[in-house]
């Protein structure tokens, strides 16, 4: 019998095509994704956005500074 269950970090990719096609709003460079932290990273504007419930949410104002 097949385990239907998944981990939450499973559960909550993102379709590979949609990051392809992402950028950072502020500097229009490409992003990379935190599998782990569930965020998009753009080294560029030293920013992190949140991906909640497999959504991206690309606001500058919900996104984590970087150190």
């Amino acid at each position: 019998m097949a385990d239907d269950t998944q981990s939450p970090v499973e559960a909550t990719r993102v379709d590979p095509k949609l990051l392809e096609l992402l950028v950072c709003p502020l500097t229009k460079d490409t992003l990379d994704y935190d599998v782990a932290r569930q965020e998009l990273i753009s080294r560029s504007a030293k920013l992190a956005y949140p991906i909640r419930d497999g959504i991206p949410i690309m606001l500058p104002e919900e996104a984590r500074p970087l150190d």
